[in-house]
């Protein structure tokens, strides 16, 4: 188990990619905050699958939890649930994506997460981004798939709550899921603090493949 305290995990270009509009709020918002709280930080921010509602949604969550006027917030509308069979559409956004951008540090999905659509992003940034520290994010859900992490960021009590906040008004679309509530986002916080003795009792967790040392 790696444990990221106040001051452990520093980066000054992120890229943050989700399926699904809000993977990367659910998923790493709280560690987002904490990384913009210590200095600049250029942010890029990929969302693959949204229109109408979602899309609108999707941008103005970035751009209220990121609060930098520099972000540079993409947005693709791949058909949600059927990113397998995308797959090479998919692709050649990634390819794309990794001749504009060189972050320090890459959130994705967990790569065995139990939706489809995100161990697709999953294994592609993977594949993308094969010199970069990659730290995959978790999200609950009916599958019941949370797994152990072996990273674990602390989370302040009062990070904890903004996170939490934003998520419950950010996405009215996803409100009457019964799912999607303060109570759900509060106890995988909770959960994560617990496991690693987080001085406020909350941190977000992830998982990653490798992980140099310099």
């Amino acid at each position: 188990m790696l444990v990221v305290g106040a001051n452990g995990l520093q980066a000054s270009r992120v890229l943050c990619i989700g399926a699904h509009s809000d993977d990367i709020e659910i998923g790493c918002g709280a560690t987002m905050l904490n990384l913009l709280q210590r200095g600049p930080l250029s942010v890029t921010w990929l969302v693959l699958s949204g229109s109408g509602e979602r899309e609108q949604e999707a941008r103005e969550s970035a751009t209220r939890l990121v609060g930098l006027p520099s972000l540079d917030f993409r947005i693709e509308a791949f058909r949600e649930s059927y990113f397998p069979y995308q797959g090479a559409d998919i692709k050649e956004r990634f390819d794309a994506l990794a001749n504009q951008v060189d972050p320090d540090l890459v959130f994705v999905p967990h790569r065995e997460d139990a939706h489809q659509d995100h161990r697709v992003v999953a294994d592609l940034a993977a594949n993308t981004f094969r010199d970069h520290l990659i730290l995959e994010y978790e999200i609950p859900k009916y599958d019941g798939d949370l797994g152990r992490p072996a990273i674990y960021a602390h989370v302040s009590a009062e990070v904890a709550a903004r996170k939490i906040d934003h998520l419950m008004h950010a996405f009215p679309s996803q409100r009457p899921k019964p799912w999607y509530t303060e109570e759900t986002f509060r106890a995988v916080l909770r959960l994560r603090g617990i496991e690693c003795r987080a001085p406020d009792g909350y941190a977000e967790a992830f998982y990653c493949r490798k992980l140099v040392l310099l």
